[in-house]
């Protein structure tokens, strides 16, 4: 259940400590207000912080001035059992048997606990006592007395509903009262009490029985929320088999160092993040990246916890603890995303802070005024109908007691967390990581999205994608290409390179005089005569006419020589004109001429080739309703405009330095509104930062991406885009519909109390346990939207 960890020093030279606690009843907001107010009474308790939607409190105190008994004392006594990992319960010393951190609350028997127990009894005693009251009235005969008071057969079955179920309620009461906390418990707990004093013991025992089904429903549906973030914790298996002195033993993940090699066979988890270093094996790395299709991993490659191997065997070398892999770190990430409020939250909580006063007021004065005021009936046309208003003061107390169970604004102050709750763990369950309830909300509302262009809408690697032989065939071509280009270390060399290689072309000997020419290519002897590679303008200053096409070959491409054609002329290029490169260059391509002083072999074109999910992707985000989608790039015009093009942005922005990505990102600000910016996390940081959602691409294993965005996708899958705009865009939407729905529905049911409208029952049933149990379901809609 626990786990004395972050110890830290203090200025006065001591320590202090965190108990990590599960506290699996505190699940809404008002819960933890209660909490919070009996910490603060504990000397020596520091910093608290509690999380509903979790389960879980992380408190930290002065070891000599208190000890983790005493916070867990403190916790009970605002009503709420502290339980170990397992759901048990703490020992008589207030210490408990778990050894590990606390992440989420274990799963709670909500159906067969002593609460349900207790309720269930006081539900067979409810409907016995109101079938002896009104279906068999004969049976129901006067059997004691209590301070000259007459109990029926009835009233006793009914005061026997109102202990079992209703004890628990008051007891709850009363620990907020000693809290000062004006929330649920205490106005149930209140509304219990003052009916059965006053002898109206069916209302007594239908509040209590209801309220009671309705914590039984709220804590079950607060649980199924929970298993969301359950699920994406179990992912990591618990042990590892690692090799030690020649053997292989199975040993606790935690206890794995870096460095160590740990063996995965076909079908298990890998867990922990590393390297492969033997074997190899299609893995699904689906529980990380979002991607369904299993990588193939062979010796080099890196994995990571949580992934599962397919039919393969792996030998993995590690290359970060268990606390520090990147499935730590995104449940971390998930952790802290849900522990910050939202604006709506804010809103809420702010109102929730007058509402309940006031409608307790109201209730109040309900039950006092109308008796007081009113000596005869009165009778008067309410929307048609024909109402008396009586002054007696039963029926004023039970309306004011009706008033106090609307008061509750349990409902309303759950309905935005619970989303976030949905929200961000099925976005870390596909692949997306948001950072916080804050930025779900904010990628709802984003009126413009900008793309950077090099490993966003495209690979961001270079290859080949054009060979164009002038006075050689494509083999000779890339045999030259290959030779010059092997001592350089440009990453168009490296293009090339690898397309000769794929060809099954070898180079054409090591080169001599090597020399780089900077901003035009390179040059080298080959076989005694000397080689260029390098762009267009290299062989212009040699004396290529680039600019005039020359047709003049007979199914090949041969040069014109300087013979043919008058000496003023120049050398031609063959079948390689202004035209052709024009052409490549306006397709967003790179062009590499290779050639002699007097002869050009060819062309070769490299680009960074489009995202095969780029197109579809600024399509559905445009399809969804963003209005403005835009590519920022540092590549020239042509580039820009050929990506731009392929891949249907409303409008693109070239030859941008980093600062100028920032200053475009607010200008898009100023003219659309909110602004999500889609980067690297590295190199765009600064635009990432400035627009109001910063994305990162491929952040699985990146610690820097992870830390400056806002939002990551963990794998380099820009298709995942549409999917985070559509869940945040509806996310929104649900936050919305359970807010407004929650205050509604009270409203209404506020509204027809003084006129008789609205019962006991139906204030449990339809205003706290109906909406709470409305707003709980709505939110888990967020879990199925999965990604196209």
């Amino acid at each position: 259940m626990t786990d004395d960890v972050g110890e830290t020093d203090r200025a006065a030279g001591g320590r202090e400590l965190t108990a990590r606690l599960a506290v699996p009843e505190m699940d809404c907001p008002s819960c933890a207000k209660k909490v919070d107010s009996s910490l603060a009474r504990v000397e020596g308790v520091v910093d608290a912080t509690l999380q509903p939607t979790t389960g879980t409190a992380s408190v930290t105190y002065d070891p000599d001035r208190a000890s983790e008994a005493d916070v867990v004392t403190a916790i009970e006594g605002a009503g709420y059992e502290v339980v170990d990992g397992n759901g048990e319960g703490a020992d008589e010393d207030g210490e408990t048997e778990s050894s590990g951190a606390v992440d989420v609350a274990p799963p709670t028997e909500v159906w067969t606990g002593t609460r349900a127990k207790k309720t269930w009894l006081g539900a067979v005693l409810l409907v016995l006592g109101l079938a002896v009251e009104f279906l068999v009235p004969g049976a129901n005969a006067e059997i004691a007395s209590v301070l000259e008071y007459p109990l029926t057969v009835a009233d006793v079955l009914l005061l026997g509903a109102t202990l079992a179920a209703g004890v628990p309620v008051v007891r709850g009461g009363y620990y907020s009262a000693r809290n000062r906390s004006l929330d649920i418990d205490l106005l149930m707990g209140t509304a219990i009490v003052a009916a059965t004093g006053i002898g109206y013991f069916v209302e007594a025992a239908t509040l209590a029985v209801l309220f009671s089904v309705a914590e039984l429903l709220e804590e079950y549906a607060m649980d199924r929320a929970r298993n969301s973030l359950r699920e994406l914790m179990e992912l990591a298996p618990d042990e590892a088999v690692v090799e030690r002195d020649g053997e292989t033993v199975t040993v606790p993940a935690e206890d794995v160092a870096v460095g160590e090699t740990v063996v995965v066979r076909p079908g298990e988890k890998i867990p922990l993040d590393g390297t492969v270093v033997e074997g190899e094996s299609a893995v699904d790395e689906s529980p990380i990246t979002g991607e369904s299709v299993p990588v193939d991993k062979t010796a080099g490659d890196e994995v990571y916890a949580g992934a599962i191997t397919e039919e393969g065997y792996l030998e993995i070398e590690v290359s970060s603890t268990a606390g520090d892999s990147t499935l730590s770190r995104i449940i971390e990430l998930v952790q802290g995303a849900q522990a910050e409020q939202t604006e709506t939250e804010q809103f809420v909580d702010r109102f929730a802070g007058y509402y309940t006063p006031v409608v307790v007021m109201l209730a109040i004065l309900t039950a006092v005024v109308p008796p007081l005021a009113i000596s005869e009936p009165v009778t008067t046309e309410v929307a048609g109908y024909g109402l008396t208003f009586a002054g007696d003061w039963g029926t004023w107390f039970v309306r004011g007691l009706t008033l106090l169970v609307i008061a509750c604004p349990c409902a309303f102050v759950i309905s935005t967390p619970v989303s976030v709750v949905s929200g961000v763990t099925s976005a870390a369950k596909n692949g997306v990581l948001i950072k916080g309830g804050t930025y779900l909300e904010a990628m709802g509302d984003v009126d413009a999205v900008a793309f950077d262009k090099t490993g966003t809408l495209t690979k961001g690697e270079l290859g080949v994608t054009d060979v164009v032989p002038a006075d050689a065939d494509e083999e000779t071509l890339l045999r030259f290409a290959a030779a010059l280009e092997r001592r350089s270390e440009h990453p168009i060399a490296a293009a090339i390179l690898d397309r000769a290689e794929a060809a099954g072309v070898t180079d054409a000997g090591e080169p001599t005089a090597f020399e780089s020419l900077p901003g035009k290519g390179v040059r080298a002897e080959i076989d005694g005569e000397t080689y260029y590679a390098g762009k267009p303008a290299l062989f212009e200053d040699l004396g290529f006419d680039l600019a005039r096409a020359r047709a003049e070959t007979d199914g090949g491409a041969t040069a014109v020589t300087d013979g043919e054609r008058g000496a003023d002329e120049g050398r031609t290029a063959g079948a390689i004109d202004g035209e052709t490169i024009a052409d490549l260059e306006a397709a967003g391509k790179t062009v590499v001429l290779v050639g002699t002083e007097s002869s050009l072999l060819g062309a070769v074109a490299i680009a960074d080739e489009v995202r095969p999910a780029a197109e579809r992707a600024v399509a559905r985000l445009q399809a969804l309703g963003v209005e403005r989608v835009v590519m920022l790039t540092g590549d020239n015009e042509g580039t820009a405009r050929a990506i731009a093009e392929q891949v249907g942005v409303d409008d693109y922005r070239a030859d941008l330095l980093p600062d100028e990505k920032v200053d475009a990102v607010a200008a898009l600000q100023d003219t659309y509104g909110e602004v999500a910016m889609v980067g690297d996390g590295i190199n765009d940081a600064p635009a990432l930062a400035t627009a109001d959602v910063g994305i990162a691409m491929g952040a699985a294993g990146t610690d820097t991406a992870l830390e400056t965005a806002d939002v990551a996708l963990m794998g380099d899958d820009v298709g995942k885009l549409p999917y985070l705009y559509d869940l945040s865009h509806t996310a929104n939407g649900v936050i919305r519909q359970n807010v407004w729905a929650s205050l509604g529905v009270k409203a209404l049911l506020a509204l027809g109390v003084p006129l008789g409208l609205v019962s006991v029952a139906m204030a449990v049933v339809v205003g706290d346990m109906g909406m709470s149990l409305g707003v709980t379901g709505n939110a888990m809609r967020l879990s199925r939207i999965s990604p196209d």
